[in-house]
């Protein structure tokens, strides 16, 4: 059972973050838990966390750009409404990231990935990719930034749909409190066996963030303005947690602190 219709990534889990701009040398985690109840019938509630989104930040440059590699595994509940409960680990995603600063503010980036197979209740037993193109601008505290996934699916009854996905950021820093709008859509682009019907969505909600200095925290709520074939709106409520574990002494705080 896929938790997430078509998308192996959790739709709109990079609203917040400058997925377009680089992170200075070292190694960073980033912790994403969420939770969404969708007002369908039988309801249907999805937690998901990825607990430790690890990623390497790497003294290599690639045509002037930053590689950076990173990899996470996540965790899926999912609860029906007078029906099973299903839980386990999700496909873990093995990642390379390539991002530039472009100047007068803006970065961008792409992102290539393979998503392992799992046999578990919430994963899924076969490879596929995942492809990210990503651009921010960050200056005088704002965050504008739009990431476009595509990734593959498998025909078959235990296979998915390919899909695409966009998360859109809009916030404001003043000091170390952070504000702003987020959005995100997803929708499947192919059938991977007869009868499936394909599923779309679009959310907005707000976020609100506040910079601890050593741990930066943004909380986010999101409702579905827009759905097809998932039989209801799901409202969200999510976190992104950024931590920086280890780095140069040279190096200072990574750029999603001080945007």
């Amino acid at each position: 059972m896929s938790a997430y219709a078509g998308s192996e990534i959790l739709p709109g889990l990079s609203t917040g973050l400058p997925m377009g701009a680089p992170l200075p040398e070292g190694l960073w985690s980033i912790t994403f838990p969420s939770y969404g109840s969708r007002d369908s019938n039988p309801g249907v509630d999805v937690g998901a966390i990825a607990p430790a989104w690890l990623i390497w930040s790497t003294p290599y440059k690639l045509a002037g750009g930053v590689i950076m590699l990173d990899a996470t595994i996540p965790f899926v509940n999912v609860n029906v409404e007078n029906g099973p409960e299903l839980s386990g680990m999700a496909n873990a995603i093995i990642d390379m990231q390539v991002k530039w600063d472009l100047g007068n503010g803006f970065f961008g980036g792409f992102q290539s990935g393979i998503y392992l197979p799992i046999r578990s209740d919430v994963g899924r037993n076969f490879v596929s990719w995942q492809g990210l193109a990503a651009l921010s601008y960050l200056r005088d505290g704002w965050n504008l930034s739009s990431t476009f996934y595509y990734g593959t699916g498998a025909s078959g009854a235990d296979g998915g749909p390919a899909w695409s996905n966009v998360d859109l950021t809009a916030t404001k820093k003043f000091g170390k409190f952070e504000i702003g709008a987020v959005g995100f859509g997803s929708t499947d682009l192919s059938t991977p066996y007869p009868g499936y019907q394909k599923q779309s969505q679009f959310a907005l909600g707000g976020l609100i963030g506040y910079d601890f200095d050593i741990v930066n925290v943004q909380l986010k709520l999101t409702r579905d303005v827009y759905q097809e074939n998932y039989g209801g709106y799901e409202t969200r409520v999510w976190a992104n947690i950024i931590v920086p574990l280890m780095a140069p002494s040279s190096v200072g705080r990574p750029a999603v602190f001080k945007y």
